[in-house]
């Protein structure tokens, strides 16, 4: 099927169907980048949003198709994958707490991808993040540039966002990266963040933020998703990872080669070996493309080392858990 622009449309397949899910599933469909499936455990669920989507097409001219199922093989001939399905965060509970229930569910996921989608290329979102999508590849077999997590591009975004309310500025004008482990061992670099090319370090000089603000914010950023539970008590973020993991879909989609914060399988990269952990890649229409290895200074460095042991224990429960 071509949309009402011309172009032809990819299969972009959403497993999951709860926030996240939803608001994937509307953004893609104004952006026009593919025909959406939705697939939900849950019977009726996908169904029923899908319906009330597909009804507000209408309103706007919108040719795109959107189905929804509990009938995880109609993702056969995904163009790419998303998944957002497993339990989400309480208060007081860390990612990690939710690693047994949903590396279950990751199991099935993973051998349907490996049975019906093969070849897509797939986003993982569900926590604890960079375990989850280490199991996946266990799981499914795909290639390593066809599998990444969604991570980095969410953490940095906060990262912009605090900071730009701090120093009252645009936060178009805010370039950072925050890499590591999608948890509170996170590294948000300094080395790397500016505002309209000045240094972070330049602007502490002109007194324009002290550091210990810029500590604060950190913090903040380390725990960003930890304080939307605490309000929001029984539900976590879902507008910001849905518009991260659709940059990723379209940097991939329509070969942007983008360089965006992602947990990617490292085999070697910044000294690390099979494991997923967030870093620059490059995404094109060959999934990840290129790793960037950053040079970090000290302290970035031996924060980075932290937050991949974290990582690396993680994935040590889902190895045991696999067997």
């Amino acid at each position: 099927m071509k949309s009402s622009r011309g172009r032809d449309l990819k299969k972009i397949s959403l497993i999951g169907a709860g926030n996240i899910g939803t608001i994937l599933a509307y953004n893609l469909s104004r952006k026009h980048l593919g025909n959406i499936l939705m697939v939900d455990i849950i019977e009726g669920l996908a169904e029923g949003k899908c319906l009330d989507l597909a009804q507000s097409f209408p309103v706007e001219n919108i040719n795109t198709t959107v189905e929804g199922s509990s009938d995880i093989s109609k993702i056969e001939g995904s163009s790419v994958v998303i998944i957002t399905a497993g339990i989400a965060r309480k208060p007081g509970m860390s990612r990690d707490d939710l690693i047994e229930t949903n590396l279950s569910i990751m199991k099935n996921i993973g051998n349907a991808i490996k049975k019906y989608a093969s070849s897509a290329f797939v986003i993982c979102v569900t926590n604890p993040l960079d375990a989850m999508v280490w199991s996946l590849k266990q799981i499914s077999g795909l290639k390593s540039n066809m599998i990444t997590g969604m991570a980095g591009i969410l953490d940095s975004a906060r990262f912009r966002f605090f900071l730009s309310q701090k120093l009252n500025i645009s936060v178009e004008n805010i370039q950072t990266l925050v890499l590591g482990g999608h948890g509170d061992t996170m590294v948000p670099l300094l080395d790397y963040t500016s505002v309209s090319g000045i240094p972070i370090k330049n602007l502490i000089d002109m007194k324009k933020i002290e550091k210990k603000d810029i500590d604060q914010i950190v913090s903040r950023t380390r725990n960003g998703g930890g304080e939307i539970v605490a309000l929001m008590k029984n539900s976590s973020a879902f507008f910001s990872p849905a518009c991260s993991a659709i940059e990723m879909l379209e940097s991939y989609l329509l070969d942007q080669k983008k360089i965006l914060p992602c947990s990617a399988c490292l085999n070697g990269e910044y000294g690390v070996k099979d494991l997923f952990v967030g870093v620059p890649v490059i995404i094109g229409k060959n999934g990840v493309e290129e790793i960037i290895e950053l040079k970090l200074s000290s302290e970035s460095q031996k924060q980075f080392t932290k937050s991949v042991q974290s990582v690396s224990d993680l994935v040590k429960k889902c190895k045991k858990l696999l067997v």
